[in-house]
């Protein structure tokens, strides 16, 4: 029994190492991205994001253009293509070439359909991801949430045709004038690619995702092509219930 449970104690301590060692990569990738630049989510952006994450000869180089109009959910997924790739540059994660090939950004790729198609969409897009795939643990607790972490913002009540949502990394919340702040990276209006910090009592809700099994990465083909309820978020309006249902809270 002794022995069972400093096994027990070994894998959860292994675990915790892993998760936060996957937010120092996130904050270490931030680091190598752009500054500035500016927002946009014309056409000429979604180019730009399809060239900024090349994938060639089993590698991504995700090298966006300091220059080139950017948004917040593109931003969030590069960061997150640089921190799986510098894990794998590492040694410390495997994957198969077909599931590298699924991360790849299509143009012309729907709300829902594959991986990058999750994370874009409307509503809890990036966290219903990893709770399909299993890659981490989704949250709505500030007290629990650990910079590096990736955030879903609803700047309203409204989720799917009618929200407002921000896709960002969340870097922390400070105190200003005895008013609690939140501080993330993402592409934000109008500059683009950096920091910004909103007042707490500006957000609706949200919801925290944080990469733990980015080697579960390999679930893709075990999971549909398109995720219906993503898909539908790009016209109808959802529930904060149902998006949580949805992430497994």
């Amino acid at each position: 029994m002794r022995f069972f449970r400093a096994l027990c104690t070994a894998i959860l301590l292994s675990s915790s190492a892993r998760a936060a060692d996957c937010n120092a990569t996130v904050l270490r990738e931030i680091g190598e991205m752009p500054e500035g630049g500016r927002y946009g989510t014309s056409s000429v952006a979604t180019v730009a994001l399809v060239r900024a994450a090349h994938y060639e000869s089993g590698k991504f180089f995700v090298m966006p253009a300091p220059d080139s109009p950017s948004f917040c959910s593109g931003a969030t997924y590069l960061v997150f293509l640089k921190t799986i790739e510098r894990l794998r540059r590492d040694g410390r994660l495997k994957l198969d070439p077909a599931t590298l090939e699924s991360l790849v950004i299509r143009e012309g790729q729907r709300d829902g359909e594959g991986v990058w198609g999750r994370w874009n969409a409307n509503g809890p897009g990036t966290a219903r991801l990893f709770y399909e795939l299993r890659l981490g643990a989704n949250s709505t607790d500030f007290a629990t949430a650990k910079a590096g972490d990736f955030m879903k913002i609803f700047w309203t009540p409204e989720v799917g045709g009618a929200e407002h949502g921000h896709s960002v990394i969340y870097l922390g919340t400070e105190m200003r004038n005895g008013e609690p702040w939140v501080r993330f990276w993402s592409s934000n209006i109008p500059a683009g690619y950096g920091e910004e910090s909103v007042p707490r009592g500006k957000i609706a809700h949200v919801i925290f995702s944080r990469l733990e099994t980015p080697e579960n990465l390999s679930r893709i083909k075990l999971i549909p092509a398109t995720d219906p309820y993503l898909a539908s978020l790009v016209t109808t309006r959802s529930s904060l219930a149902e998006a949580l249902q949805k992430c497994g809270l």
